[in-house]
């Protein structure tokens, strides 16, 4: 099973900054693209952003672009989630999720859902 772990989520006020972790263990996570995924409360799931297999085609959502930067080191056989400029609606539980496709997370997860990383931005 293609299980992934995340890691790195905390307590930060507005306009700090944290690094979430994607680890993978029991396989090798060069080969498939990693979405990152957020739900706050009472809210569904949204991708947040994703990079595929290479690190050549990276998105982002439109909420978090210019403040969040994913990126991969498959020597470490993690990606990360770097988060700047933080706010109170960034709050939410931050999941990472691995996806077939070479060339970004278009397709389901192909994952399970682990327990997710907790952020919270509050003043």
């Amino acid at each position: 099973q293609l299980q992934v772990v995340e890691s790195g989520g905390g307590s930060v006020q507005p306009g700090g900054s944290l690094e979430l972790s994607c680890a993978a263990s029991d396989f090798y996570l060069k080969y498939y693209s990693v979405g990152w995924y957020r739900q706050a409360p009472g809210k569904e799931r949204e991708e947040v952003s994703c990079i595929s297999s290479t690190g050549g085609i990276i998105n982002y959502s439109d909420s978090v672009k210019g403040r969040f930067a994913i990126s991969r080191d498959d020597a470490k056989n993690a990606a990360y989630l770097q988060m700047n400029s933080l706010k109170p609606e960034d709050t939410a539980v931050y999941f990472c999720a691995v996806h077939a496709s070479d060339y970004g997370c278009g397709d389901s997860p192909i994952s399970p859902w682990g327990q997710g990383t907790q952020v919270t931005v509050s003043s």
